[in-house]
């Protein structure tokens, strides 16, 4: 596998110049970029701070039973068997639960958490597990029930999960039925093309989503199949186990809820002082947490010492809010500020996999940490990575574009390149019959006007229909040279389709599964042994 490191389009600012280490990002932050020199002083504090975070043997014991049911492979259990012993830090990183994966970032994410976890372990000599976090807490359906294929002509199509939902509910709470994931099946199926890795890519989603109910369990033993033999452990922020677990962190950030709300009061206007748009709502009476009523997923709010949502659908006092904990832990949630202290409350965090979007609204949450007894992790960006496949790297060639003429300039650059395969220029011949039209036409018409008024209109309209007759022409004209060079044509769309589909980063777009039917699984372990580098930059690769 070879790699050339080309820029992409970034994500925010703060985000990028915490990567660059420039000034203006770097107090927003507790360590820098360059984690070489963070990771031991990072490791330090892990072993003085045992004791704020969930009891370990409870942790593992939670985590062999939810991967016993999904993730079930020996180099897993061996991860798991690792963490509990005092001492073993984890690199840790998650993602929502999306069909099939959903997009390639997914799967580099999660190759990042791997990669990173043998960096650090090699780097400080101490064992260090891969943990991946399954979102499944998330509610925002529209966004993880579909996925993109390229079709047969290599255009995107939408691979859809069909069934009417209406409620706001964790994804991990939404139930599937066999029907509608067979539905899928026969989507993906009737897309990707046959090869010698389809029959058995077929026959593993199956066996997987026959023997799920829900998206994140689908999800997991997703990854699962695709991660399982490098002993990545998996765990769902909805899972009632883990609920369970978090009791305790949950009932301190409801009864520190003030002191924390000021604390990221306080995150904001230093990530405002530094000169960013914020990356995330911190509202000044919003409490931070999530709570589930009748299926629906209410972000709740402080107010006159009331806990509410919006609509005022529930309402409690503390009292009445940590009663519920005790009875119902597994109607709580975090938002994305507390998210990150609900994680290094349950893990031993030596650094956390986060994309731009979230490395920007982690620069809220330094107070945060330090409010609640805790230091906020090494950052480090995910791998990020556009395949190359021969076929387009040909044509790239062939039309001499370069990774940025694709980026920026397609069209611009598609366009001459049509233009120029004719020696008949239709604009500008089209233009001069029309102007020589125009000039002929207009002195007749002025003529008619002195006989008869009338005859000025019906010459204005009679002119204006030759126009868009002379227009329709030009049009015709013009399709008939791209019908004439459509081979050229559909190699322009195939690079665009495969590099920026959408005219977004493929790795935003496309799904795995048109990958894996072609190479196989083998790419995914090369990109976990190419991942040494965590600088963000972005790597456009041949496979």
């Amino acid at each position: 596998m070879k790699g050339i490191t080309e820029a992409l389009r970034s994500g925010t600012q703060l985000a990028e110049d915490y990567i660059c280490s420039r000034d203006a990002a770097r107090g927003l932050y507790e360590y820098d970029i360059h984690w070489e020199s963070g990771l031991h002083a990072r490791a330090e504090w892990l072993d003085q701070s045992e004791n704020t975070r969930v009891d370990r043997e409870n942790l593992v014991e939670y985590l062999r039973i939810y991967n016993k049911r999904l993730n079930d492979h020996e180099a897993v259990h061996h991860s798991i068997a690792r963490l509990a012993e005092r001492g073993t830090f984890v690199v840790t990183g998650g993602q929502q639960s999306g069909l099939l994966t959903g997009p390639l970032f997914v799967i580099y994410k999660a190759a990042s958490v791997v990669a990173a976890a043998r960096e650090a372990e090699a780097k400080l000599q101490r064992p260090v597990v891969p943990v991946f976090w399954i979102a499944g807490e998330d509610h925002d359906w529209d966004e993880v029930n579909h996925t993109y294929l390229p079709g047969h002509k290599g255009e995107m199509i939408k691979v859809k999960l069909h069934g009417r939902f209406d409620g706001r509910n964790s994804v991990s709470g939404v139930t599937i039925e066999t029907e509608q994931w067979m539905n899928v099946i026969e989507q993906v199926e009737h897309l990707l093309p046959d090869t010698v890795h389809k029959p058995g890519l077929m026959e593993m989603l199956i066996s997987i989503h026959q023997s799920s109910s829900n998206l994140s369990d689908a999800f997991g033993r997703m990854v699962s199949a695709l991660f399982g033999s490098t002993g990545l452990v998996l765990m769902d922020a909805a899972d009632s186990g883990l609920r369970e677990l978090e009791r305790p962190v949950f009932e301190r950030l409801i009864r520190e809820n003030g002191s924390l709300r000021e604390a990221y009061l306080q995150g904001a206007s230093k990530v405002q002082e530094a000169g960013y748009p914020m990356p995330a709502e911190v509202a000044e009476d919003g409490a931070n947490l999530f709570y589930i009523h009748d299926e629906t997923r209410l972000l709740l709010f402080l107010k006159d010492g009331l806990y509410t949502d919006r609509k005022g659908l529930v309402s409690f006092t503390e009292e009445r809010l940590l009663q519920e904990l005790r009875e119902h832990p597994e109607r709580f949630s975090n938002n994305v500020l507390t998210r990150p202290l609900m994680q290094d409350s349950v893990l031993p965090v030596a650094a956390v996999i986060l994309g731009q979007g979230e490395i920007a609204y982690w620069g809220l949450t330094r107070t945060a940490f330090r409010e609640f007894g805790l230091q906020m992790p090494i950052l480090l960006p995910r791998l990020s990575f556009t395949i190359l496949e021969d076929v387009h790297h040909k044509h790239m060639n062939q039309y001499q574009l370069s990774f940025q003429d694709v980026q920026y300039h397609m069209e611009e650059k598609r366009e001459k390149w049509l233009a120029g395969q004719e020696t008949f220029q239709v604009e500008e011949q089209f233009e001069q019959v029309q102007q020589s039209f125009a000039e002929l036409y207009r002195p007749l018409l002025d003529q008619l006007a002195q006989i008869h008024p009338g005859l000025d209109r019906i010459g204005d309209t009679n002119l204006r229909k030759i126009n868009e007759q002379m227009q329709y022409l030009q049009k015709q004209t013009q399709k008939a040279i791209a019908d004439k060079h459509e081979v050229g044509l559909r190699h322009w769309n195939g690079i665009q389709n495969s590099l920026f589909p959408m005219n977004k980063p493929q790795e935003r777009v496309h799904n795995a599964l048109y990958y894996l039917n072609r190479y196989g699984t083998k790419w995914i372990q090369e990109l976990i042994e190419s991942g040494r580098e965590f600088r963000g930059q972005h790597q456009v690769i041949e496979l």
